[in-house]
């Protein structure tokens, strides 16, 4: 008689990840969270960013992998897109999603879940939120059934903690399952010289108008961004208008 082998017990990593993503939604946002009505008012953030950098085509597809309860999806629906997915590995957030009256969020791991994407068949892949959870092994492996993933010219979509911020700590230990932060270089590193995205744009995380406070908000940046460029200025000669200080980034990288 033969006796099986017992299983390897999964990495450290997963079951610590498992363990946090099982409440997250109450971790992070409390009973609140969990009760909050359907937003039924457009997200300005979420607004300029479709309007700036998603095609004019609204049958377009497009699939947001960590889509979490569905912020995004329901932005993109106010815009007009029809062919809208997400994917999100905490059950809290998919079934909030579901209470929300969401469709199209589903349960699943993101990295299995873009391995499985048959090639060239989107438009666009969002990871609002994401890449810092993951390895740097993992987010490469993403990074390129992503890049499979998307037709020619298809955009994928990312939004990050940025390592140039004066305050980027805030961001990258804001959550203990973070794992990375980004520069402008360090993303272009990865996107475009190791994995063959066409092109790499980054752009600064500023306040959106929506209201008279966030136009004080904004000239109140627009002063203080003045004043560390000059302070990178003095350091280092860098005087570059590209340069990005707000503590999150947003990088399109096209196919």
């Amino acid at each position: 008689m033969t006796t099986k082998e017992p299983s390897p017990p999964p990495p450290a990593d997963t079951v610590f990840r498992d363990r946090l993503y099982a409440r997250y939604l109450a971790v992070n946002g409390g009973a609140a969270a969990a009760a909050r009505p359907r937003s039924t008012t457009s997200n300005p953030y979420l607004a300029k960013l479709i309007r700036d950098h998603f095609p004019a085509e609204r049958a377009s597809k497009i699939l947001d992998l960590g889509c979490g309860e569905g912020s995004f999806l329901r932005e993109l629906r106010r815009a007009g897109f029809s062919d809208v997915a997400g994917v999100d590995r905490s059950p809290e957030q998919v079934a909030e999603a579901a209470r929300q009256g969401e469709p199209g969020v589903r349960l699943g791991d993101i990295l299995v879940e873009a391995a499985a994407l048959p090639d060239a068949s989107h438009d666009v892949i969002i990871s609002f939120d994401v890449l810092e959870h993951l390895r740097r092994d993992e987010i490469l492996d993403l990074a390129e059934n992503v890049r499979r993933a998307l037709r020619p010219g298809g955009r994928w979509v990312i939004h990050v903690p940025n390592a140039e911020s004066p305050f980027f700590g805030r961001m990258r230990y804001g959550d203990v399952t973070h794992e990375q932060a980004f520069t402008r270089g360090s993303i272009r590193q990865l996107l475009a010289d190791a994995v063959g995205f066409k092109a790499v744009r980054c752009f600064e995380d500023a306040p959106v108008i929506h209201g008279a406070k966030s136009v004080v908000r904004l000239a109140m940046w627009k002063a203080i961004r003045l004043g560390l460029r000059a302070y990178l200025a003095a350091e280092t000669g860098e005087t570059g208008p590209e340069v990005i200080f707000t503590q999150n980034l947003v990088a399109i990288a096209e196919r």
